[in-house]
């Protein structure tokens, strides 16, 4: 980090404000007080004490004692402690048993906080894969020498040298270059080199099109250049991020806000039956250790034990589920949090398209050929007015291919998954169009060896290679120049074209059909180049720059793009389907942003860039964003600004990135999608959930699984307050009406741990109806538990309550206390086995759901029965419960009561199956 005397420096000052990409190179020099034979010793030492080492600075991390510690701030864990503190210190009245009992609730409390202290352990590691990113070692001029020195010494004024395979280690102006091709993806997100140069660039310029500037941790793919530093450490753009990933805050997701929320109505629940108990309990003249006892029945009952592991346990489930669908989930509450999406903030490149460029179009002779066929596997039609043709029988289809392969320095590769590309993705695009057309470019090579070339340069926009080679116009043994490039270039060299197999001169009116045609293959968002050759009948080996800027003959244009996912357009359309907004975010142009958006299917809306972000504010970003789909040209902290604009409408973001340059964004989003396949170990660390295949429709898929897991954490929820409502219930009505409770403590501890759990795991992996996503999205402002399922929960609480007081009222005036209290224990029990398979749905019955289609739960039951049987039948088991046995007929009873609760429940669903569903999705004050 900077000292405070760091702070004054002048040179500091004027540098941090100065647009380096603004003003010529030699200025830049000047301004750092630098020189092009480089910094003298002395002069590096005092600048590394003026200006600091050239490193990014990360924030002090949390002990984890305290991160430990933090897991404890719950209202729940409060409840759960004093659950177990009132069972530790019933032990001196009542036995053993309750000692057990406060062992298992301390654990469960002890579990959930390891869980939580794992998850929030790994957000941190986002910063530490930052701070991994600079580059070790880089090579200078210091004392007129070069020396190599590591990259935490250069200081600005450093003249800093570069080739092919090097990473930048600090933000450069470019004072020399020579073929300088950088990969600046990690930044911009942008997987195609970007070509640099030297001369200055407007002051607006985003990052994306500053080339004359390098910046730390982008790759060096070719060439060689000479820069200047004239940012280190935080100050870089690389640094900028690293602060803005520093200072994002992490808020908590739905799902904590909703448990919390739950947390808090248990306690007042917990607080109101405790205090009602004990003036009921006082007004039947019960004596202190009565009264103590129902505190505890309540405390038991009133608590979901096991409910904070349940949770964690569906959530796991649900990310087991979601990586056989390509989606890695690194923290557990994100699995329900995408489930709750609003909008879904995507990538372009290599996301909703497939990040290989491929050639779509061709233009020769005054015909267009449409190619088919995605990525770089070499299988595709040529078709001419939509018919089929074969492109062996077109003589300058094939010579457009053949040059198009041969002046190409890529090739084309295959494992045993799938075919790539080595080299630059668009003369990739070319070699695999020439491969469709059975045109292997080895063969070619060896056919037609390669005797010179002149590589592509910036600012000469071309490329050529010499061969021996027949053309359509030569002879066996001539050398041709074939030459790729820029439209403009490579039309002003040429002074013939192919029409029809034949060379003839080119006309104005040539030259207008041309630059008409790639002006509108640029608007449907291709990438154009054109290609030409110049036949030597007499050559030496060696090219020069002369001999091919004049007499070209013009071959044709190649149209390529970045094809979008034929899945990615199956997702969007299940978007609009779900309610869900997707909005494109790219570092591409707008015309490309804008075909992509089409092509996809996105919904109609603005196309803004980043230098149109620039100029709102944050209110007037917030009041337009529900109108813009394509945001184009965004630069890093741009993302930022959007995930804010939209969170402060209300929505719920979930946003997909891969490079560092997302970092910042996929941590402040509701969920961070990194890219497992494209992204940087820094997206990854920052995210929410990794994509396996970098696809968009495994997003879609993710949202799809979260919401089938929120309608499962809803039913457990159902489920599992049913059985402690209807606990509560039983134990008011008997204490008012008898002056008895109906269940031991450790009666209820077993409902609670046992039998719920026999229900509410195996709930948690029901198989999902199939309606999820054409649902509407979730309102933020509705959590777990909605009006109608709160009604829901109190009506069913209340009939299993009521039913059991009446059992045990009618046994308790025939029988044993002991007996009687067996039988309101087998009947809750019950209940909650018939109710298990009825919280599958609130909306569709168990027959149309299917019986037997949850395997887990049809078991689990089962071993529940097994269990229960057991607590009544088995000696030990009835001494440690406070059970006896049951004859046939009793247990007729318990069946009759719990399976009648059931066929009112499932009747309920055939004749109104909506009527519990009022404020699901959207509360009810909301328009």
């Amino acid at each position: 980090m900077q000292s405070s005397k760091n702070q004054n420096s002048p040179i500091l000052m004027e540098s941090s404000g100065t647009n380096w990409h603004n003003i010529p190179g030699q200025e830049a020099l000047a301004k750092t007080g630098s020189r092009i034979s480089g910094l003298i010793e002395n002069e590096a030492k005092e600048r590394i004490i003026r200006y600091g080492a050239n490193e990014l600075v990360g924030k002090k991390q949390t002990p984890l004692i305290v991160v430990f510690l933090r897991q404890f701030r719950s209202p729940m864990i409060y409840v759960l402690l004093a659950a177990g503190i009132i069972s530790l210190l019933s032990q001196f009245f009542t036995g053993q048993e309750h000692f057990i009992d406060a062992i298992v609730i301390f654990g469960v409390i002890v579990l959930n906080a390891v869980i939580g202290t794992l998850q929030e352990g790994r957000a941190e590691k986002a910063m530490e894969a930052l701070l991994e990113m600079a580059a070790p070692k880089a090579k200078v001029r210091r004392n007129g020498n070069i020396e190599t020195i590591p990259a935490r010494q250069i200081v600005p004024g450093d003249i800093v040298l570069f080739e092919a395979g090097d990473k930048v280690p600090v933000d450069v102006r470019l004072l020399e270059s020579a073929n300088l091709k950088v990969n600046e993806s990690a930044l911009t997100g942008e997987s195609v080199p970007v070509e640099k140069q030297l001369a200055p660039v407007p002051e607006d310029a985003i990052i994306a099109e500053r080339t004359n500037m390098l910046f730390m941790s982008t790759i060096i793919t070719s060439g060689r250049a000479v820069g200047v530093a004239v940012l280190t450490g935080m100050a870089t753009e690389i640094g900028k991020i690293a602060t803005g990933l520093a200072e994002v805050k992490q808020e908590e997701t739905p799902l904590q806000r909703n448990i919390k929320k739950l947390s808090r109505y248990l306690v007042f629940v917990f607080l109101g039956v405790s205090v009602l108990l004990v003036v009921i309990g006082l007004r039947q003249g019960l004596g202190l250790f009565d009264l103590f006892m129902l505190a505890i029945s309540a405390a038991v009952a009133s608590i979901p034990e096991g409910l904070p592991a349940v949770v964690t346990v569906v959530l796991a489930i649900g990310m087991r589920s979601m990586a056989r669908r390509n989606a890695i989930v690194r923290k557990l509450v994100a699995v329900e949090t995408l489930g709750s999406a609003t909008v879904i903030c995507s990538d372009k490149t290599g996301t909703l398209t497939l990040n290989q460029m491929t050639v779509r179009r061709i233009y020769a002779g005054g015909r267009f050929i449409e190619l088919t066929g995605e990525g770089y596997e070499p299988k595709g039609e040529f078709r001419q007015d939509g018919e089929k043709i074969d492109p062996a029988e077109d003589d300058q289809i094939m010579l457009l291919l053949r040059a198009g392969a041969l002046c190409n320095d890529a090739s084309l590769t295959r494992n045993i998954e799938k075919y790539g590309i080595f080299g630059d993705p668009t003369e990739g695009a070319l070699v695999v169009a020439a491969a469709k057309a059975d045109l292997n470019k080895a063969d070619l090579e060896k056919a037609y060896p390669r005797q010179d070339e002149l590589p592509f340069a910036s600012e000469k926009q071309y490329m050529v290679t010499l061969h021996y080679m027949a053309t359509l116009h030569s002879e066996a043994g001539h050398k041709t120049a074939f030459i790729k490039g820029s439209v403009e270039k490579i039309l002003s060299y040429s002074k013939s074209i192919l029409k029809n197999g034949r060379v003839v001169g080119i006309t104005e009116s040539d030259y207008a059909a041309v630059s008409e045609t790639a002006m509108n293959m640029g608007k449907d968002a291709l990438r154009v180049i054109a290609l030409a050759y110049r036949d030597f009948p007499e050559k030496s080996d060696k090219l020069t720059e002369a001999e091919i800027q004049d007499n070209l003959t013009f071959i044709g244009l190649a149209g390529m793009s970045d094809p979008p996912r034929q899945e990615a357009k199956e997702a969007v359309a299940l978007c609009k389907q779900a309610g869900i907004k997707v909005k494109m975010i790219t570092g591409d142009n707008r015309i490309t942003a804008e075909s992509v958006a089409r092509q996809v299917g996105l919904p109609p809306g603005r196309a803004v860039t980043g230098a149109d972000l620039q100029k709102m504010s944050d209110e007037e970003l917030a009041n337009e964003i529900k109108d813009i789909s394509v945001f184009a040209r965004i630069e890093p902290l741009h993302k930022m600004r959007i995930v804010n604009a939209l969170k402060a409408n209300g929505e719920i973001v979930a946003m997909t990135g891969d490079g560092v340059n997302d970092a910042p964004a996929l941590k402040a989003a509701d969920i961070g999608v990194a890219m497992g396949v494209a992204g940087t170990d820094v997206s990854k660390e920052a995210s929410d959930m990794v994509l396996a295949d970098d696809n968009f429709a495994s997003v879609v898929s993710a949202v799809d699984e979260g919401r089938a897991i929120f309608n499962r954490l809803r039913n457990v929820l159902f489920y599992t307050l049913n059985t402690n409502l209807g606990e509560l219930v039983t134990l008011v009505l008997a204490l008012v009406f008898i002056g008895q409770s109906p269940l031991l403590a450790v009666q209820i501890l077993w409902i609670n741990l046992v039998t719920d759990t026999a229900g509410d795991i195996p709930l948690g992996m029901e198989p999902k109806f199939g309606d999820e996503l054409k649902q509407p999205p979730r309102h933020p402002g509705v959590g777990l538990i909605y009006p109608g399922l709160f009604v829901r929960t109190m009506v069913m609480a209340a009939l299993i309550g009521l039913g059991t007081f009446l059992i045990f009222r009618w046994a308790e005036a025939r029988m044993s206390i002991e007996e009687a209290r067996t039988l309101a224990f087998c009947t809750i029990v019950a209940c909650e086995w018939f109710m298990a398979f009825s919280a599958r749905s609130d909306e569709h019955t168990v027959f149309r759901l299917g019986v037997f289609r949850n395997r887990a739960l049809v078991l689990s039951i089962g071993l529940a029965v097994v269990l229960q049987i057991a607590v009544v039948y088995v000696p030990f088991m009835q001494a440690a419960f406070g059970t006896v046995p049951l004859t046939l007929t009793e247990w007729g009873v318990v069946v009759l009561a719990a399976g009648g609760l059931f066929a009112i429940e499932e009747l309920r669903k055939v004749i109104s199956p909506k009527l519990y569903s009022f404020g699901k999705y959207k509360p009810l004050k909301s328009n």
